[in-house]
């Protein structure tokens, strides 16, 4: 079993790589926008970013739900009164998110 310093490492090494194949500054922005509001939903996302992009709503469902799955840095909450996931950065990763961002 990984100990917490570890698994930060790992995640810090996933979201390098996965910024790192960022070639229109999507990825960076919205990440972004997790740091800055820290709980949306898709649709919220999507708003957003179709401010600066031309993005469909499935493409943004995607990435959130990579960066969710397989980096690890966000939490899925169903609605109550739906079926809507709000996604939220967890806490313990939004000082990695913030220095890495801000690096790139």
């Amino acid at each position: 079993m990984l100990s917490p310093g570890e698994i930060k490492k790992e995640i810090e090494e996933r979201l390098k790589a996965y910024l790192s194949r960022d070639k229109s500054g999507i990825r960076k922005e919205l990440l972004t926008i997790f740091i800055r509001i820290r709980s949306l939903t898709i649709a919220d996302i999507h708003a957003r970013l179709n401010e600066r992009f031309s993005i469909s709503i499935k493409a943004v469902a995607s990435m959130v739900g990579t960066i969710a799955s397989r980096i690890g840095i966000l939490h899925v909450r169903k609605n109550p009164e739906g079926s809507t996931g709000v996604y939220e950065v967890k806490e313990q990763y939004l000082e990695i998110m913030t220095r890495i961002v801000s690096t790139i």
